[in-house]
């Protein structure tokens, strides 16, 4: 004589064939671009997920949707094969999330955005008031053991405005307060950090401190140099874009090269950013 199910079995039973019978669409917001997106939050069982999702799906293929992204905390990992099994891809991940995107319409060509192009990085070039440039060199990378001395670099942290990753990089490997001037050039490489572009920014900042502190887990060594010593080190002459760069700051301790300097101004939803321009110039084209 076979034993009866357990409670447990049974209860999960009943809620699937309940969601069977009364399948309730997953809830949505509509995005800006005739899409809709799903923010999943509460645990929810696979198989009656999977029903809801069809019923969704079928639902905002009738409303004439279009792009259709869904956003999964990484404690709801049940729901990614359901999801995918319904013809999503992974579109970009996170430490918390994971997000999946599908494409309905079969006459329309698929516009969803890709996931973000590019990384950020920074140089900081410090100088003082003597003409020396702060400059390291590092304990791993490709500088690692070259005797080389670079400026400082980094890269610019998510939310993180550029021209405060560079006081942030600086303070972190130098333990030398400044404070942001200008962008004297910038570069786009591509193919680099697991496929990515990368812009680089060169950036100019005033010393508010002098007294170097190294960062001992990244930086082997810190020092002040004279700007014409940092200029005319072998790897810098040998390597086209670091020459190039340290001519346009040859050419900026000498007053001879002008940078973009940050304004700081609003958007339409008011939040603030910078818009940088040349600093030399801009008084003569506005009122601010």
């Amino acid at each position: 004589m076979s034993s009866p199910p357990c409670s447990s079995s049974l209860e999960k039973q009943m809620d699937i064939e309940k969601a069977d019978e009364e399948i309730e669409p997953l809830s949505a917001d509509n995005d800006l671009y005739g899409g809709v997106k799903v923010e999943m939050k509460e645990p929810m069982d696979s198989k009656i997920y999977a029903l809801r999702l069809k019923a969704s799906l079928s639902e905002w293929r009738q409303q004439g949707k279009k792009g259709v992204w869904i956003k999964l905390p990484s404690e709801l990992v049940n729901l990614v094969e359901p999801t995918m099994k319904e013809g999503f891809r992974y579109h970009h991940a996170e430490a918390d999330y994971l997000m999946l995107v599908r494409w309905l319409p079969k006459t329309i060509p698929d516009t969803l955005p890709g996931n973000a192009s590019h990384t950020v990085g920074i140089g900081a070039f410090v100088m003082n008031a003597k003409k020396e440039v702060l400059v390291v060199q590092e304990r791993s990378g490709q500088f690692r053991g070259k005797g080389v001395w670079k400026m400082p670099t980094g890269a610019v942290n998510q939310g993180e405005d550029f021209c405060m990753a560079a006081i942030r990089e600086v303070k972190e490997e130098t333990g030398i307060d400044t404070k942001f001037l200008q962008v004297l050039a910038f570069s786009q490489t591509h193919q680099t950090f697991f496929g990515k572009s990368d812009l680089f920014f060169v950036c100019v900042l005033q010393p508010l401190s002098f007294d170097i502190k190294k960062q001992e887990s990244e930086v082997e060594a810190a020092q002040w140099m004279p700007i014409e010593s940092y200029a005319a080190q072998p790897y810098n002459q040998r390597h086209e874009s670091f020459k190039y760069v340290s001519e346009i700051c040859l050419a900026k301790s000498r007053g001879e090269y002008n940078g973009f300097a940050p304004v700081s101004m609003k958007t339409s939803s008011g939040k603030t950013f910078y818009l940088y321009s040349s600093s030399r110039d801009f008084q003569q084209v506005t009122q601010f």
